[in-house]
């Protein structure tokens, strides 16, 4: 790959673009000349080679504010009915340029504090419950399959508890309770609490019960938004 055919396929796709220069990743994936086909060989910087081709390199783009990632992140969420994986946001980015670099999710760390930014947002906007709910159930699915020190004293009776994050209460069953304080311990925009546990020989009928008697107060799937009495009632059932 000479230097000319380089300058040859930068003014063919610019034209394709129209008249504007690609940036070097998006060169390489429409062209497949690669970084090393020029750097060092003709040029230092890629705004050098767009300069020589005739073209006015790309300006540095802004970083995207919060509040536009976190929005892109949640129609992602919407559009797929699911938490977007890594592949998910490179696809996005391949068929709709306005959608952030995958990396540039990056900035807030693991997925769990993602989730947790995404949270963070729908609690604070009406108009997102399903949004809400898909992020609050996937915590406990990114958390580590990993030995923990809950692990050697889990207690396999069978329990339903009572979880509050953020307003919201989560009504729930498991029988390894100690692994699920783990898993849901997760830091959300408010670290979620243990509020009080059933024992029960029977979790799927007294969660079901549980999910009925407050039915009106369904925030969304197992999460509701109960008040002081409600919560007190939960709480004066140690066993059932």
């Amino acid at each position: 790959m000479n230097k000319q055919q380089i300058l040859d396929e930068i003014k063919r796709t610019a034209e394709i673009n129209r008249g504007t220069a690609l940036g070097r990743e998006r060169f390489f994936q429409e062209t497949g000349i690669k970084e090393a086909d020029w750097f060092g060989k003709y040029w230092v910087r890629w705004s050098e080679a767009v300069q020589e081709a005739g073209l006015t390199p790309n300006k540095l783009r802004a970083p995207h504010s919060e509040k536009l990632l976190i929005g892109k992140y949640i129609e992602l969420i919407r559009e797929l009915g699911r938490i977007p994986v890594k592949g998910d946001l490179r696809l996005k980015r391949r068929a709709d340029r306005s959608f952030p670099n995958d990396k540039t999710f990056n900035r807030w760390g693991s997925k769990g504090q993602i989730l947790a930014k995404a949270v963070e947002y729908c609690q604070a906007h009406t108009g997102y419950e399903d949004i809400l709910q898909l992020c609050i159930e996937a915590v406990p699915k990114i958390v580590p399959e990993t030995p923990t020190p809950a692990d050697t004293n889990v207690e396999e009776s069978e329990s339903v508890y009572l979880l509050k994050s953020g307003r919201y209460y989560k009504i729930g069953r498991t029988n390894a309770l100690g692994r699920r304080e783990y898993e849901l311990a997760i830091q959300l925009p408010e670290k979620a609490q243990m509020v009080h546990v059933i024992r029960t020989d029977h979790s799927a009928g007294i969660e079901a019960h549980w999910h009925n008697r407050f039915a009106q107060k369904r925030a969304n799937g197992e999460w509701f938004a109960l008040d002081a009495s409600e919560v007190q009632a939960f709480k004066r059932r140690r066993f059932m």
